[in-house]
């Protein structure tokens, strides 16, 4: 085979195998929840605002393991093994153990082992392609967060018939299943890790921001990005037992969340191919403005089209948003980006945990969706509405 052969071979094999790994550790071992969590509702094994607590704490992990992953010095192909092999356990030990306490202790593991697989994984990922001369596969590693959410969302309904635990237990035996097709592939272009296997952080002698424009800038991302946590983790979270509620008696409230999936594929895909010289605040003002009707949808319009078309619009801009904003500290930061993408991936995380708090328990008092969706799709508006205020204020300052 020629050496372009094997590269695009390797390649490809690089690609696939991150866009399972996503799909285990993010789309299995993250968001397997939100498909159980009515399930378990209706066994009466958790209260709402009990449901909004794990999927807190589940945040939390994913925090806490994202602003670790600076500190390790592990090889990322053992990283992402591991975190793949405990997120398996994890998923199991939700079906064999029957306290709350322990339900927290899991998902706030499968939290930590999330990030870090997410992580590692795709510094992994995107290493190989650089190697192998396929930058443009980048798309389809990240397409596999969203093939994971449609894969919990079919398989979590189905499996849950026979009740939560071999729901849970039967996730965890298919990640098994998906983690030993890749195993493998983590040995090809190992190499020994340098600062920590994960993305270097800023040295002393990396630039910094060059003017009082882009610090403001990188200010406002950090907290823009926030909303957008916080704005679309309400939906994420309680999809299914919102459309329930609206949809009492239909067959139609589980196939939205793995809509909800299948929308991110074209959405990574897409955004992946953006071109780099369109202005970020722009690209993620129109994404954020997409997440907003998506939320509001499901309030003005609770119906299959308007909870259908919700779920679109909130799943196509999911991936597109991550790429957008890490493309705009870039620009702020050039290689030296490590650390606004660090504040700006822990403002995300910080919306995430407070989302299910703050809507699982007006929910239950309140018996609807409706006023923290609401909030929720407001959160999104202004992150949109800002970003561009922030845009043409730059533009402005570069005419004068």
């Amino acid at each position: 085979m020629s050496e372009i052969g094997r590269d695009r071979r390797g390649a490809w094999r690089a690609a696939l195998a991150c866009m399972v790994t996503l799909a285990v550790a993010m789309g299995l071992g993250r968001f397997a929840f939100t498909p159980m969590l009515p399930i378990m509702l209706h066994e009466g094994k958790l209260e709402l605002a009990a449901g909004g607590v794990l999927a807190s704490l589940n945040y939390l992990g994913y925090f806490l393991g994202a602003l670790s992953c600076a500190a390790i010095g592990i090889k990322a192909s053992s990283m992402v093994r591991g975190g793949l092999a405990a997120t398996a356990a994890l998923l199991i030990g939700m079906g064999l153990l029957h306290s709350f306490t322990s339900w927290g202790v899991l998902r706030t593991a499968a939290g930590v082992m999330s990030a870090w697989v997410f992580v590692f994984a795709s510094g992994w990922g995107l290493r190989r392609l650089s190697e192998t001369n396929a930058p443009t596969l980048a798309g389809v590693i990240y397409t596999g967060p969203g093939i994971g959410i449609a894969m919990t969302g079919l398989l979590g309904g189905v499996l849950g018939r026979w009740g939560s635990e071999a729901g849970w237990i039967g996730l965890g035996i298919l990640a098994i299943v998906l983690v030993a097709v890749i195993w493998r592939v983590f040995d090809d272009g190992e190499r020994a890790p340098v600062g920590g296997g994960a993305a270097p952080a800023p040295a002393a002698a990396a630039r910094e921001a060059g003017s009082a424009a882009d610090r403001s800038d990188a200010i406002w991302l950090v907290a823009f990005y926030g909303l957008a946590g916080f704005g679309y983790i309400i939906t994420a979270t309680f999809l299914p037992v919102i459309a329930r509620q609206a949809l009492p008696g239909s067959p139609w409230p589980d196939f939205f969340w793995p809509l909800f999936g299948l929308a991110i594929i074209p959405g990574a895909l897409i955004g992946a191919r953006a071109p780099t010289h369109w202005d970020n605040r722009l690209l993620l003002a129109g994404a954020y403005a997409l997440q907003a009707l998506g939320v509001v949808l499901s309030v003005a319009w609770p119906s299959i089209a308007g909870f259908a078309l919700g779920s679109l619009l909130l799943g196509m801009p999911f991936t597109a948003i991550t790429l957008f904003a890490m493309r705009d500290a870039r620009r702020l930061r050039g290689n030296a980006a490590a650390g606004l993408i660090g504040y700006a991936t822990a403002s995300y995380g910080v919306g995430q945990i407070i989302g299910p708090l703050f809507a699982a328990p007006l929910a239950q008092r309140t018996g609807s969706f409706q006023l923290p969706l609401l909030v929720a799709a407001a959160a999104l508006a202004l992150g949109a509405v800002l970003f561009a205020l922030v845009w043409s204020k730059s533009r402005r300052a570069i005419a004068d």
